[in-house]
């Protein structure tokens, strides 16, 4: 069900290509109220610190395998998001992870032997480009305020990033992830939707974690992302739900 990325450029980017103000200096990135590349993503990467805000709205999981990223599960079935129509529109009451927001920019590295990142951009996004409309990139040849909220905002998500495999690193070494699975019964069916593919919080290894360790957590913000994560699967009915209700499910045999 729920899986990280695999390809070779993170979800969502087709293409990166770094900004600078030889290439793009009559430039503008627009605004829009539509993410159309996230209206078939049904798994979003998410940061620790967002655990609080997310969990009011989507079953947060953590991704099978080596790289147990935590997700936002926006649907239970691949294809599948019931927060974002097919033309991109988002729920307006719905939280944003900041992973989705950031597109089409990130920080990369453009060279492999430096720890240097620098501002990128998904050129197929189509928010990017030589149109009028919008705001400009720079000034100049000075970037704009735009450009550096965007640097700053992608800055703070790379810190974040940091701070999350932090988290990761501490779970992972008290051995608190198992395979998680989720049974839905859906009214006049039989036998119920059951959904694998995924990790999550061992609440009996959770329990058995000493005090001073727990009391640790407690203080560093730790042991209340861990709750959030555990109350926040409740949500999967919620979000089973909502599939039923816009056609989308369920489906007869679940990923």
């Amino acid at each position: 069900m729920a899986s990280a990325p695999q390809a070779n450029l993170p979800l969502f980017y087709n293409d990166l290509m770094p900004l600078n103000t030889r290439d793009h200096a009559g430039w503008h990135v627009r605004g829009t109220g539509k993410a159309p590349w996230l209206s078939r993503q049904h798994a979003v990467p998410l940061t620790a610190e967002e655990f609080p805000q997310a969990a009011r709205h989507y079953p947060i999981v953590f991704a099978s395998g080596e790289n147990p990223v935590p997700l936002a599960l926006m649907g239970l079935n691949e294809g599948i998001n019931v927060f974002v129509d097919a033309e991109g529109n988002v729920s307006p009451t719905v939280y944003l992870p900041a992973y989705a927001r950031r597109y089409p920019f990130m920080l990369a590295k453009l060279n492999p032997q430096s720890e240097e990142l620098s501002l990128c951009f998904d050129p197929s996004s189509e928010l990017i480009g030589e149109f009028e409309e919008g705001g400009p990139l720079f000034a100049e040849d000075q970037p704009t305020e735009t450009t550096k909220g965007v640097l700053q905002f992608c800055e703070q998500f790379e810190q974040a990033g940091q701070r999350t495999q932090q988290f990761i690193d501490e779970i992972v070494k008290h051995g608190l992830l198992m395979e998680g699975e989720a049974a839905i019964q859906q009214p006049g069916v039989e036998q119920p939707y059951v959904y694998r593919g995924f990790q999550m919080i061992d609440q009996n290894k959770l329990r058995d974690v000493r005090g001073d360790v727990l009391r640790g957590w407690a203080q560093s913000g730790l042991l209340p992302l861990l709750y959030a994560h555990i109350f926040s699967l409740d949500l999967m009915s919620v979000v089973f739900g909502m599939q039923v209700e816009q056609g989308k499910g369920p489906i007869p045999t679940p990923a």
